[in-house]
Formats: C-alpha cells, structure tokens, sequence
C-alpha cells in the first residue's frame, strides 16, 4: 500500500485457509465494535481474496515453475557430465522384485558380468531385483557398474554394486540416461516400470530419434506371449507394419545377448562413424 495510507497489513502466503486471505495485523483502524470498521474490514478481505489472491498465486506458481526448471537442468547437467565418461555400455532393466535365488536374478547377474568381462559399463536403475543382478555381475567381473537411482515416494534404496551412482528426482532425465549413453538395451522380465522402458526405447527407434542399436528380451517363456500378442494384434488390426517387430529379439542365452553387443559395437566401430545414440537434425548446431 502506498505511504501514509492507513490501511496496512500483513499477508501470508503460506496460511491462507481455503484460499482466502485475513488481515494479520491492521494499524490505525479500530476494529473493535465499531461496526463500520467491521464492514470495511469484511469488504477488504473480499477484494483481497477474489482480486489480488489469485495475482499472488499465479506469481507464486511462476516462481515454483522457474526453479523446477533450474532442477532440470542441473540433473541434466551432472547425468551428462557423469555418463559422457563411461566406456561402451549397456543399459538392463527388469524386476526390482526378483530375489537372488530367482533364475531371473541369477540370469541377470551372468549377463551383467559377462558384460564386464568384455570391457562394457553395465547400466541399471540402481535399485534391487534385476538391477542389484546386474550391477552385482559387473562388479564382480571387475566392469563400470552404474547406478541410476530415482527419488519415489516409498523409498527405492540403491544397490550396493554400484560404482558410480546418481540419483534423479525426474524420471524423463534418468530415462535419457538409460538410452544416450548405451550402445544396446538388454530387458529381462519385469513389470511397468520395465514395459515403460522398453516401449519408449522400442519408439525412440521406430521414429529414428534413436540409433537403431540392439534391443534384446531376454526369457523366451515371459517374452513370448507379448510377442504373440503383438504380432497376431497390432499387426493383425493393422497398427504396426510385420518388420517393426524386427526393431528387438528375444533369446535365452547370455552369451547369444552378449554376442550380439559386441557384433553391433565392432561393426559400428568399423565404419568409423562417431557413436550418437539420439539422432540429432544437421541444423542442430546452427539452431543454438
């Protein structure tokens, strides 16, 4: 309010009930039984609920809108800043519900280490089940074991295999992780969070926003139905076209998963092309 205006007050943001705002403190009226006092008080509080309350919450939402950005982009900043230093790698998901004596936990964890016997970085959310397998396998192989954790609302506690680590408060930033920074996707049987991984990986690849670098499911027996389903629906109605389902292949053999990374990585490397994982526009550079 201007100077020497008799009518000031205090608002607080932070308690305001049922989105209305109160006077805190009033000088200079008396608002005791005075009962134009009273009304003018009342008439104050409606203008200041119905005109200048939504002002100041829209300020409010601007500035919440403004810092969420700059958290962004500090995640963004320190995954690349991190992940750019890792050798060739390989991103797994799975289960994080399966438990060591699972064979799925144990088919994880061969794979992980076969991974670093070869020399390749194994990728993983970070947490336990399939993730703990693989992070577990290259470790013990002596391979980068990495960990990409999330912060959720019951808390997903980070393996011990790790050995390098990083937590994400967004999931699209760790998910870019997962996918820049690999040269082949291998998943193994898992739920949502798994479907949700390789369902944006499989269309990343699709609309050639990706390179079409191996997408490999391993476990014929869980994999199997979803691929009859895909097949004898999606392209049975007409939704996908019979070779986009060449876009993965599903086998049970770790060393077959594990050969067919290393052909793809070698025959890459022999075209001696630099190793892009998301396909950026030749204008790219000129757009900065």
């Amino acid at each position: 309010m201007p100077d020497g205006c008799p009518w000031q007050y205090l608002i607080k943001l932070d308690d305001l009930p049922a989105g209305r705002l109160h006077f805190h403190n009033l000088k200079g009226v008396d608002v005791g039984n005075n009962e134009t006092s009273r009304i003018i008080k009342a008439l104050l509080e409606e203008i200041l609920s119905k005109e200048i309350h939504p002002v100041l919450q829209k300020l409010h939402r601007g500035q919440l809108d403004n810092r969420r950005v700059f958290r962004m982009m500090a995640e963004m900043v320190t995954g690349m800043e991190v992940m750019s230093k890792l050798p060739d790698s390989v991103s797994i998901f799975g289960s994080a519900r399966c438990r060591p004596e699972d064979e799925v936990y144990k088919a994880a964890r061969a794979i992980g280490r076969r991974f670093a016997k070869e020399g390749y970085g194994v990728i993983t959310g970070g947490g336990p089940g399939v993730m703990e397998a693989a992070n577990r396998g290259a470790f013990e192989g002596g391979g980068t074991s990495v960990g990409l954790n999330i912060t959720l609302p019951h808390e997903q506690m980070p393996n011990k295999y790790a050995n390098v680590e990083l937590t994400f408060h967004y999931f699209f930033i760790r998910k870019v992780m997962f996918v820049k920074y690999a040269r082949a996707l291998v998943v193994l049987p898992g739920g949502f969070g798994t479907m949700d991984e390789l369902f944006e990986s499989l269309t990343l690849k699709q609309t050639g926003k990706m390179q079409k670098f191996p997408i490999i499911l391993f476990d014929r027996s869980y994999w199997g139905g979803l691929y009859a389903w895909l097949r004898d629906k999606m392209v049975g109605d007409g939704y996908l076209e019979e070779d986009e389902l060449e876009l993965f292949s599903i086998t049970d053999d770790p060393s077959e998963v594990v050969g067919k990374v290393h052909s793809y990585c070698q025959a890459q490397k022999a075209r001696e092309e630099p190793y892009v994982s998301y396909v950026e526009s030749e204008e790219f550079s000129e757009d900065l």
